[in-house]
Parts: C-alpha cells; sequence; structure tokens
C-alpha cells in the first residue's frame, strides 16, 4: 500500500472520527423538569440549566417567592413555573424529572410521574422511610421507569479509586472496617436558604435531622462497598447536642452496621467544626483514606508510608449528576443494580435509616 493511498485513509479516519464528536457533543439534551425548589442543592442544576448545560422545560414550585428569588439569581423567565407537578409535566411534557423538595414529597413526585413514563432522580435519599420506599418502588417497576437517587459523593473521583481498590482489585484484603464521617457545623449555622431549614428540621418532611441529612451517604457507600449485602445488625446512637437550636430532630448521629467479617461506622453530625465527606476502609493488608473529591491516601501491605494521591474529575458523564442522568434517560447508560444511584442500592440505604431510628429509641440492636 502506497504512502499516498495510507494518507488518503488517515484523513477519511480523521474525518469521520471528528464527525462522530461532533454529532456526539450537537446531540440535543433530554428535556428535563424540576419539581421543587427548596431542597439547597437545587442550584447545582439551576447552575447548569444558566451555563445551557441542561434543558429545563419546566420547574414545579408553589412558594413563588422562592421561584421569583432563583428566577432573579439564575435569569430564567417565570413562565417556566408552575404551581404544581401535575400542571408542570401536563403542559412541558418532560422525559425526566429531578426532585428538588422535601424528601417526603418524593413519593408524590413518583406517583405523578410513573404512569407517565417519566424518568425520576430524586436527590438524596430515596424515601422518608420504608413504607413511601416500598411505593415508590412498585411504582417505578410497574410502569418502566428509571428512579435513580443522587448524592454529591458519587461523582467523587477518589470514592470510585477506593472502591476499584478495595473491591474489583482486593489491595486492602478482607475489609474489616469502613468509617464515614460526612455533616458540617450545622444548617442554620452554616446559614441555608430559610425554605431549606424548615423542612430539614421538620421530622414528617425530613424523617429526622443528621441521622436522615448526612447517615444517607454512610449507607449508601457502605452498602455499595458490600455489593448489596445488607447487615446482620444496625444499632444507633441520636443525640441532640443543640436542642435550643434544633428542637425536633437530632443533630449527632452514630450508626453500626455488622456484616460476616465487617463493620460499619457512620458518623452523621451537624456539629463538626467545618464540612466534610470523608470515607476510610480498613482492610486485613491495608488501609486507604478518601479525604475529599480530589484527595486520597492508602498504605499497603509491605510499604512503610502512605502514598498520597490527588485525582482529576472523572470523564464525562461520571463527573455531573444531569449529564449522567441525560444518559440514563437516553438508554446509552445502562443502570447496575449495585450502583450507587440505583433503585436496589437506596431502598438497602432507607431499611437502614428506619432501623437506625428503631434501635436509638428502643435502645436496642435491630437484625435485618
Amino acid at each position: 500500500m502506497n504512502r499516498k493511498l495510507i494518507s488518503v485513509i488517515l484523513i477519511i479516519l480523521t474525518l469521520m472520527v471528528n464527525q462522530s464528536s461532533a454529532q456526539e457533543q450537537n446531540k440535543s439534551h433530554v428535556k428535563l423538569g424540576i419539581a421543587g425548589l427548596t431542597h439547597g442543592h437545587v442550584g447545582w442544576i439551576l447552575d447548569a440549566m444558566k451555563k445551557g448545560d441542561v434543558e429545563v422545560v419546566g420547574i414545579a414550585e408553589s412558594n413563588r417567592e422562592v421561584a421569583e428569588r432563583y428566577a432573579k439569581q439564575y435569569g430564567f423567565p417565570m413562565s417556566l413555573v408552575y404551581p404544581t407537578l401535575e400542571e408542570m409535566v401536563a403542559k412541558t411534557k418532560p422525559e425526566g424529572v429531578t426532585a428538588f423538595g422535601p424528601i417526603f414529597d418524593h413519593l408524590h413526585v413518583v406517583e405523578v410521574c410513573a404512569p407517565l413514563h417519566i424518568d425520576v432522580m430524586v436527590e438524596k435519599p430515596l424515601a422518608v422511610n420504608g413504607e413511601h420506599a416500598q411505593k415508590m418502588a412498585r411504582l417505578a417497576r410497574e410502569n418502566g421507569i428509571k428512579l435513580v437517587t443522587d448524592y454529591e459523593t458519587t461523582w467523587y473521583p477518589t470514592n470510585h479509586l477506593a472502591y476499584q481498590m478495595a473491591v474489583d482489585e482486593k489491595k486492602l484484603g478482607e475489609i474489616r472496617k469502613v468509617i464515614v464521617c460526612d455533616g458540617h457545623q450545622g444548617p442554620k449555622e452554616i446559614n441555608v436558604q430559610p425554605e431549606f431549614l424548615a423542612w430539614l428540621t421538620d421530622p414528617k418532611q425530613n424523617g429526622g435531622g443528621a441521622v436522615v441529612d448526612f447517615g444517607c451517604y454512610g449507607a449508601n457507600l457502605i452498602t455499595w462497598l458490600m455489593q448489596n449485602q445488607k447487615p446482620l445488625t444496625v444499632s444507633a446512637t441520636l443525640q441532640t447536642m443543640k436542642p435550643d437550636v434544633y428542637r425536633k430532630v437530632d443533630d449527632e448521629a452514630t450508626i453500626i452496621l455488622t456484616y460476616p467479617g465487617t463493620q460499619g461506622i457512620i458518623q452523621a453530625s451537624w456539629n463538626w467544626p467545618f464540612s466534610r465527606k470523608d470515607m476510610q476502609i480498613f482492610g486485613r493488608t491495608g488501609e486507604l483514606f478518601a479525604a475529599s473529591r480530589h484527595e486520597i491516601d492508602y498504605r499497603l501491605a509491605g510499604e512503610d508510608k502512605e502514598t498520597k494521591k490527588e485525582l482529576p474529575e472523572r470523564l464525562a458523564p461520571y463527573n455531573d449528576p444531569f449529564a449522567w442522568f441525560e444518559a440514563v434517560i437516553r438508554g446509552d447508560i445502562i443502570v447496575s443494580p449495585t450502583d450507587l444511584s440505583s433503585l436496589e442500592n437506596n431502598l438497602i440505604v432507607v431499611e437502614i435509616l428506619d432501623a437506625a431510628r428503631e434501635s436509638a429509641s428502643t435502645g436496642k440492636v435491630v437484625h435485618l
């Protein structure tokens, strides 16, 4: 084959690759709706909308004052906002809906969207309790929709390296202990939005205080590491260290999970001196500390010091919840039952949180 022919082939291949890349970049966005604006994390999707990274066709929010504040902040027209979810989905026909309201309202979102075959992503946790979670799961399965749960920590590259090392490659040996710490100084102390604080500290709307707000992260990560194995037992202690601030809910939670040969400890708090989302894994022959989204250190058998790494972001769409949700809706990504966002994982998360509240109230270990 002469050089001229080889050059022509290379040019054609390059053009084909570039065209494919351009088509991927120009692929139209999935039409998304937002159910609720009262969750403090809603700024993530509103910011993505402002940048043109997602297409939001409608917003359901009954609190017009809240909607107007966000409309001014992010520059979207109030014509996008509808007073009810039912009206929003009927008039805008989204392909997927993201839920950013009270956890108690997640069931209603699925009740409205599932019969219309609209996929749903809820902001963590899946549900306020097991009863709601099971109803949501049944509706999702009967109507064939994707029902997924978003956690900030799902997109941390450090957590995925931790899983790779501990589970896939077994570099730490058998996992003996996992400690997950999440939280901050307290929602009031860090000045969350008043509408967010109102339901975050309501035991009906949120299901509890720090035990739900931050306990769900540890339950999600440990369930993932244990590949959806349920714990044998759950025991928990809940405290309210600032009763003058949090009169109705706990602000401090410690949950202990036991598995054959493994223990999981979840420390969820509104009393940390600073914000944190970190995880430690101790195996028989090594240990690992995922200190933040990008920082991780580990020490393996035979090593006399720790290895420290700063990781880059994961490749798209695995670095962004909304790009990932779009890919799930399109069918480009199939959610595995053991994935962090899966329905199966998050049903176990809610079961753990239910058991933790029961243990704390009765003073007894709960067997699952």
